[in-house]
């Protein structure tokens, strides 16, 4: 099992602590709140991801054949997704982000208690994330400047 996956169950189990979407929703809130502020220096138009309902921000860098991210959100539940984003995904190689299959999502029940444009948001946070690793990947092991 690779570390990814290993993230991802870890997750899992961390919600199948709570029974209540009411529950999960104030964990989601609390790992939002635990995610370090984006420095205003990355909130840029370049960074912030399309087709989210609040505003969202990634910043991607690409260091020692990895991908580190940094993002926020205005919105708190927003930003609790994007922190589990940043739990899986960040830290990884572009092979493996590319090639992620994130079934967390599904398994903790977060895109059926999702508004349809919260849902679309999450889509396209994980879509830019795979873009930018593809970029990455297509420029070869040029660190980012």
């Amino acid at each position: 099992m690779t570390k990814l996956n290993e993230t991802q169950d870890e997750i899992i189990e961390e919600f199948s602590l709570f029974e209540d979407w009411m529950d999960k929703y104030a964990y989601l809130i609390e790992l939002g709140n635990s995610l370090k502020p984006l420095d205003e220096k990355h909130k840029t138009p370049s960074n912030l991801i399309e087709g989210c309902q609040s505003r969202v921000w990634i910043q991607a860098d690409y260091l020692d054949g990895v991908i580190h991210f940094l993002a926020e959100s205005d919105a708190v539940i927003v930003k609790g997704i994007v922190a589990l984003l940043l739990r899986v995904l960040s830290e990884r190689t572009p092979d493996e982000i590319i090639g992620a299959d994130l079934y967390f999502v599904e398994k903790i029940g977060l895109k059926e208690h999702l508004s349809p444009t919260r849902s679309n948001g999450l889509v396209s946070m994980i879509k830019q994330m795979k873009l930018y690793a593809l970029a990455f990947k297509a420029k070869g092991n040029e660190p980012n400047r």
